[in-house]
C-alpha cells in the first residue's frame, strides 16, 4: 500500500471509531475485563433474521478462543491440527488474514472429554500483543507484523501445571507488569511486560493446578490484589508481591472445570463454576491486611462457562438452562429466563448480547424487572462441531458484532 492510501485508510479508521461512541474490545471481556463496553449508538432492537451480515470467514483455523479487536484488525488464537498453534491477525474490513504466527502446539491433546484447541484470548496494550497458548507458549508479540519480541514457556520455567483441558487463560496487563497462571509449584507469575523479566512468583499453599479462569483485578481500600480460579478454588493475592491473602474454596469444591473469571463490585467478589453454582466474598482491608467473609452461595445462580456482568447492582448471567437477574449483594433472583438456554454474554448500550452454547444469537434489554427480548437469530453455515459447544463469547466494538464458532467467524452491523 502506497504512503497516501495508507493515510486515508488510517483516516477512515480514525473517524470510525469516533462516531456513534466507538469503543475497541482489546481484551478478554472487553477494556475492563468486565464483559461490558462503553459503545453507544447501537441498534436497541434487531430486525427478523438479525442485524446486517457484513462478512462470514471459514478457515481461520480450529478453537474456541474469543477475538479481540483494536482499531482496523482483529485478533485471535487458533490452531491446524495438534501440531500447531497460532495469533493471527485478520482485517475488520473483510475478515481476510494480515499476520499468522506459529507459537506452539495444542496442550493436554490426549484429555478427555476431548475437546483440543485453543481457548485463550490476545490481550493488546499499546504497540504489543501478549498470547498464552494452552501448551503454555506465553509470546509478546509486535502488534502490526506479529513478529515475536520475547517468548516463555510457562511449564517449562516456572514448574507450570494446567488442568485437563490445557491453559485457557487470557494474560492480564497492569501496567508494566504481565501477570498469569502457570499453576503447580508457581500459582501466579508477575513478569517485566516489556522484557519478561520476573518480576515475583507466588505460592498458593497446595500447589494446585491452574484453573481455566482469567485474572480480575479488585481494590480493597490500599490493598490492590490479583484474584483468580486455580483447581480448588478462587483465590487473591498481593498485587504488589504476589503474598497469598485468601481463598474461596465453595465453588470450586467438587468443580471440574473452573471457568467463570471472578465478577467484582464495590467489596465483593463473585465466583462461580456449572458445578458449584454462584457465591460471594465480601472483603476488607485493615492494616494492609485483607479479610474475606463468605456471603451468599447458590448452585442455581449464574455459573455456566458464559461469565456473568454486573450494571446497577445487578449480575446476569445463565446457569445450566437460563439467564437470570440477581440482586449482587443478596444473592435474589429477581428474574429467570430460558431464553436461548446457556449462554456467553456482553453488554453494551442498554442490551445484552448473548452467544448460546447450541449457536443462537439474542438482543436482551437490561432490565431487573424482567426478560425482555428484542431480537434473535442464528449465523448462517455454522460448522459442525461434535459434542463441543459454541463457546466463545461474543464481541461488541466500534458498532460490530463478532461470533466465532470454530473455524468460522462472522461479522455484523449493530450500529443504529
Amino acid at each position: 500500500m502506497n504512503r497516501p492510501s495508507m493515510f486515508l485508510a488510517a483516516a477512515a479508521v480514525t473517524c470510525f471509531s469516533l462516531v456513534g461512541g466507538a469503543a475497541d474490545w482489546p481484551q478478554w471481556r472487553g477494556p475492563q475485563r468486565t464483559g461490558i463496553s462503553t459503545e453507544t449508538g447501537l441498534l436497541q432492537e434487531w430486525p427478523a433474521g438479525g442485524p446486517k451480515l457484513l462478512w462470514r470467514v471459514n478457515n481461520i483455523g480450529s478453537g474456541f478462543s474469543t477475538p479481540s479487536v483494536v482499531g482496523d484488525r482483529l485478533y485471535l488464537l487458533t490452531n491446524e491440527g495438534l501440531a500447531n498453534e497460532y495469533v493471527r491477525a485478520l482485517n475488520v474490513s473483510d475478515g481476510k488474514q494480515a499476520w499468522s504466527i506459529r507459537i506452539g502446539k495444542v496442550g493436554n491433546a490426549d484429555q478427555q472429554p476431548a475437546y483440543p484447541g485453543t481457548r485463550s484470548t490476545p490481550t493488546i496494550d499499546g504497540d504489543a500483543l501478549y498470547a498464552l497458548g494452552s501448551d503454555g507458549d506465553l509470546v509478546a508479540l509486535d502488534l502490526r507484523t506479529g513478529q515475536v519480541r520475547w517468548k516463555k514457556n510457562v511449564r517449562m520455567e516456572f514448574g507450570g501445571e494446567p488442568g485437563t483441558w490445557g491453559y485457557a487463560e487470557s494474560p492480564l496487563v497492569d501496567g508494566d507488569t504481565l501477570v498469569v497462571t502457570p499453576g503447580g509449584r508457581t500459582s501466579l507469575v508477575a513478569l517485566n511486560k516489556k522484557t519478561g523479566a520476573v518480576i515475583w512468583r507466588s505460592v498458593v499453599p497446595g500447589a494446585e493446578t491452574a484453573g481455566y479462569a482469567s485474572i480480575a483485578i479488585v481494590q480493597t481500600g490500599a490493598v490492590k490484589q490479583y484474584v483468580t480460579f486455580l483447581q480448588k478454588g478462587v483465590v487473591g493475592v498481593d498485587a504488589a508481591s504476589g503474598t497469598f491473602l485468601w481463598r474461596d474454596n465453595r465453588t470450586g469444591d467438587g468443580s471440574a472445570a473452573n471457568i467463570p473469571t471472578p465478577v467484582v463490585s464495590g467489596n465483593g467478589v463473585y465466583n462461580a463454576t456449572n458445578q458449584g453454582g454462584g457465591a460471594l466474598v465480601k472483603l476488607s482491608a485493615a492494616a494492609g491486611k485483607v479479610t474475606a467473609q463468605p456471603a451468599y452461595h447458590e448452585r442455581r445462580l449464574p455459573g455456566s462457562n458464559g461469565g456473568s456482568v454486573v450494571i446497577d447492582g445487578y449480575l446476569y448471567g445463565t446457569n445450566a438452562t437460563s439467564l437470570l437477574c440477581v440482586d449482587f449483594a443478596t444473592g435474589a433472583v429477581k428474574w429467570q429466563e430460558r431464553g436461548i438456554g446457556t449462554a456467553s454474554l456482553a453488554y453494551a448500550d442498554g442490551r445484552l448480547y448473548l452467544r448460546g452454547e447450541e449457536g443462537d444469537v439474542a438482543l436482551v434489554e437490561l432490565s431487573p424487572v424482567a426478560y425482555r427480548e428484542r431480537g434473535r437469530f442464528t449465523p448462517p453455515g455454522a460448522p459442525e462441531r461434535g459434542q463441543a459447544k459454541a463457546w466463545p463469547h461474543p464481541v461488541v466494538a466500534n458498532g460490530r458484532l463478532y461470533v466465532r464458532d470454530l473455524g468460522t467467524l462472522w461479522s455484523y452491523d449493530v450500529r443504529r
